[in-house]
């Protein structure tokens, strides 16, 4: 059996952003999967009704349809595709071997975030601006809302919140990207995932690009890099 390589896009995103990064462990010779979740890649109102659990059933179906075809499986994700990630080990503890995680979502916001997001669908908001696209390198565009629901928001939040206590569960090697300049998720969920997970973790610095680093000038070092380290991992598993 080959070895394969779960691929999880962000919210709001679509498998676009992770596209590349895709291309590249196929080309390295890995099955890969690079689901599309509920609710994105289409219409900004197809999301609205799509919750935190909903993107975690997509997730574990995805891994588990892999796993049934590969001998070992490594996932590699974006932003809050890096707490679906984290899911994803600690719901099948014996079966990730390795995780690539480019400025994931994973420390749980204060309560007063909570309390702006209920606020705001107590009075009938649907809809906060975009937070897609978040790139330095010119020309380059993410496929992304142009705004972010927030009852699926909020929900993210909670499933984030409900995952923290959990992470020491990830016992696997992570290879963690994070950009300094990122404004959608705050660089220190990378410094909380790093303290809180009980595998080893390597850190890489995306010194030139935003949050989306995967279409951003650090691209490239970020798919060499990545197929470096499953290489890596799968020889040693």
């Amino acid at each position: 059996m080959s070895d394969g390589v779960l691929v999880l896009h962000g919210f709001t995103g679509s498998p676009q952003s992770l596209q590349g990064l895709a291309d590249a462990f196929a080309g390295a010779g890995y099955e890969v999967s690079l689901p599309t979740l509920p609710g994105h890649g289409t219409r900004m109102e197809d999301m609205i009704p799509t919750r935190w659990d909903d993107w975690v059933a997509c997730a574990l179906s995805a891994y588990d349809d892999l796993a049934a075809r590969c001998s070992r499986v490594l996932v590699a994700a974006l932003s809050m595709g890096g707490a679906l990630a984290c899911r994803v080990t600690v719901d099948r503890p014996d079966g990730v071997v390795g995780l690539v995680l480019v400025n994931p979502i994973a420390e749980p916001p204060g309560e007063a975030l909570f309390d702006i997001l209920r606020a705001a669908l107590d009075q009938g908001l649907e809809v906060s601006p975009g937070i897609g696209s978040d790139i330095a390198k010119p020309g380059s565009v993410e496929n992304a809302y142009d705004g972010a629901p927030i009852a699926p928001a909020l929900s993210m939040y909670e499933g984030v919140r409900e995952l923290a206590p959990r992470l020491a569960e990830v016992r696997c090697p992570v290879l963690l990207f994070t950009s300094p300049q990122d404004h959608v998720v705050p660089p220190p969920n990378s410094d909380y995932l790093a303290a809180s997970v009980s595998g080893p973790v390597e850190r890489v610095t995306c010194e030139r690009s935003y949050h989306v680093a995967t279409l951003d000038w650090d691209r490239e070092d970020i798919e060499q890099r990545a197929v470096d380290f499953a290489r890596k991992i799968f020889a040693a598993a």
